[in-house]
């Protein structure tokens, strides 16, 4: 009976669930074997208890690291309940949250991708398998940090029917939580503009943005009611410190500003930074605002969200967790067209981000990174450059491409 047991259970559980389950597993001894520290979760504990004991948040120097509070007050007063777990409990149920994140990840960037053949659970489940070892995610779980969370909450958004009554909430949260995806309202904000000027339908897409600056300007209100001083610190200076967050040259910085740090063999880029961060900023943004009027809102989530991490001071190789949709995009092109150039984008995408070739450079401590080489140079620039690969992508191909009809999307949304 035990027998016949086993194998109607195994008949039920899909093969992609096992798959899943084995991946994970190996995952989690993996990381338990190479004694990963989660300092980043030990971070936001140590922010809740600065809330609950009334301390100082930007005066906080917590871990072996002496590492400082860097998010908005709002995002301290969500950790609060991370004091009320012992650190073993914590590190497992984080683990355990962002596994599960992973999955959710998935099957909203596969649901925004719109391509049925593949957006049921179980591709989920075996895309998940494979792409916890990728660079991004290993390094998320390995640090217990947040960016899967504020990547779903994102996509969570976007992937709704347009025009419900919540769209914009998710994008206003994870701004509150942590500023860079505030991009989000802005490319929101440009398709409605857009579209008003061709078309006279604005109200979806500029409505989606007006929920989300609300609900981030409801949770910022409410974090400075609690936090009152640290929310005035906040605002009025640490926000405008980035070298709070982080030396700007380090190899682990996969941002604009980080790549001219190294290739100028400077401390501070400044100026020339600022610059050609404005530019990607609007060359990015408009790629994303025409793919969202062809109706490719997958390809305009993802090509915003590349640009909000090039243009950030400070973009953490662990912020890239948006590799995934990326190499989504890329592979369900490659399936539904063919063509050797398609696979051979799907398979370089996939290996910049599963090589962790960023780390077989000199790094550490010593400020190793300005003595880079070119070779070494163009290594820890890889983020980087698959991020213009697909912008130049997204550009050439709505240049190709004959534009669908601009109201396309928010039309569908009056009668959904």
């Amino acid at each position: 009976m035990t027998v016949i047991a086993l194998a109607a259970a195994r008949r039920r559980v899909p093969p992609a669930a096992w798959g899943c389950l084995l991946s994970f597993t190996a995952f989690w001894l993996a990381q338990r074997a190479a004694d990963v520290s989660m300092i980043d979760l030990m971070v936001y504990r140590a922010e809740g208890e600065t809330v609950r004991a009334g301390g100082d948040l930007y005066a906080l120097r917590t871990t072996e690291a002496h590492l400082p509070t860097t998010y908005p007050p709002f995002a301290a007063l969500l950790f609060t309940p991370l004091t009320l777990l012992d650190t073993a409990d914590m590190r497992t149920l984080a683990t355990l949250g962002n596994l599960l994140l992973l999955v959710v990840l998935v099957r909203l960037s596969l649901r925004l991708i719109g391509d049925p053949r593949h957006a049921g659970v179980e591709s989920a489940l075996w895309v998940a398998a494979l792409a916890i070892w990728a660079e991004p995610v290993w390094t998320t779980l390995r640090y217990g940090q947040i960016n899967l969370l504020l990547a779903v909450l994102v996509l969570w958004d976007l992937s709704r029917r347009p025009g419900h009554r919540w769209a914009g909430v998710g994008i206003g949260i994870a701004a509150a939580i942590k500023l860079t995806p505030a991009l989000f309202a802005v490319f929101l904000l440009l398709t409605g503009a857009t579209e008003a000027v061709r078309r006279g339908q604005w109200r979806v897409p500029v409505r989606h943005a007006c929920v989300a600056a609300a609900s981030f300007a409801g949770a910022t209100l409410l974090a400075a009611a609690v936090l009152p001083y640290d929310s005035w610190r906040f605002w009025t200076r640490m926000v405008f410190e980035a070298g709070r967050v982080g030396l700007a040259e380090d190899t682990a910085n996969q941002s604009l500003r980080g790549v001219i740090a190294r290739l100028l063999h400077t401390e501070e880029p400044g100026l020339r930074w600022a610059v050609t961060a404005a530019a990607v900023g609007a060359l990015g943004l408009a790629v994303a605002v025409a793919a969202e009027l062809r109706g490719e809102r997958a390809r305009a989530a993802v090509t915003c969200a590349a640009t909000a991490l090039l243009v950030s001071p400070v973009s953490w190789s662990h912020h890239w967790v948006w590799c995934v949709p990326m190499a989504l995009l890329a592979w369900t092109a490659a399936v539904r067209r063919g063509g050797r150039a398609r696979w051979a984008a799907t398979g370089a995408v996939t290996l910049v981000f599963c090589s962790y070739a960023l780390w077989w450079v000199p790094h550490g401590v010593g400020r190793l990174e300005l003595g880079q080489n070119y070779g070494q140079m163009t290594l820890s620039a890889l983020y980087v450059v698959t991020a213009f690969a697909f912008l130049l992508q997204g550009m050439l191909q709505g240049i190709g491409r004959r534009a669908r009809p601009a109201v396309k999307p928010w039309r569908r949304s009056r009668s959904a």
